[in-house]
């Protein structure tokens, strides 16, 4: 499938999203589950052993240093994921929209050392969550707070995180039938919104009284 970054963006626009066989697989497919999981905006929670942490500042958060590294990273297999979706044809889409400005990353770092990260795809008032990863306890988490503390700021209205997990549950994610995500759907691309709108260097409280902040 010869894929570019504007079919990608309609497809999301449409409510689907590409995947791989494997890693080692030289096609895609496209996927539009029936159920979709999602992390809304207004009723996020943040565990309270979380916010300790986070105030404790254990990472340095970046925005957008490092975006087809966290790709990589997403895409390694562990002794937990055996297998990844992620293969080179979606590494280099991908990063093509991180280059036109349309997909980011949301990284933590120790010291030098990328210990975990997320990325997605942004389109008007809507974020698709890829994937993430850590290589230190609460980097992934630490990221996905950050992200989103950068939605709710910047005025987005949907946080699409494809699948629900018992992990993501703990955030607050639910899932929700077709009908009611393309609902959600047609109202996020109807919104402006920016992700920059919060500082890259925003301190930790400030993170979270973003993020528990009511819409």
């Amino acid at each position: 499938m010869d894929l570019t970054p504007d079919l990608l963006l309609k497809a999301y626009a449409c409510g689907l999203f590409p995947m791989a066989e494997s890693a080692q697989s030289k096609d895609v497919f496209w996927v539009e589950p029936n159920k979709r999981g999602i992390i809304p905006l207004s009723d996020v929670h943040v565990p309270r052993r979380l916010k300790k942490t986070i105030r404790q500042v254990p990472f340095d958060v970046r925005v957008d240093t490092a975006f087809k590294r966290v790709m990589e990273l997403c895409a390694e297999t562990t002794t937990i994921r055996r297998e990844t979706w992620i293969n080179d044809q979606i590494v280099a889409l991908y990063t093509r929209l991180f280059d036109i400005g349309q997909a980011h990353s949301i990284e933590c770092w120790d010291g030098t050392e990328l210990v975990g990260g997320l990325y997605g795809v942004r389109l008007a008032g809507a974020f698709f969550g890829e994937s993430m990863f850590h290589r230190a306890t609460d980097a992934s988490n630490i990221a996905l707070i950050y992200l989103i503390a950068r939605l709710k700021a910047g005025g987005f209205s949907l946080l699409d995180t494809q699948f629900i997990t018992d992990h993501l549950s703990q955030f607050g994610a639910r899932e929700i039938d077709r009908e009611a995500y393309q609902e959600l759907l047609a109202q996020a691309l109807q919104k402006q919104a920016y992700f920059y709108q919060l500082p890259v260097d925003a301190a930790p409280d400030v993170v979270l009284q973003s993020v528990t902040q009511r819409s």
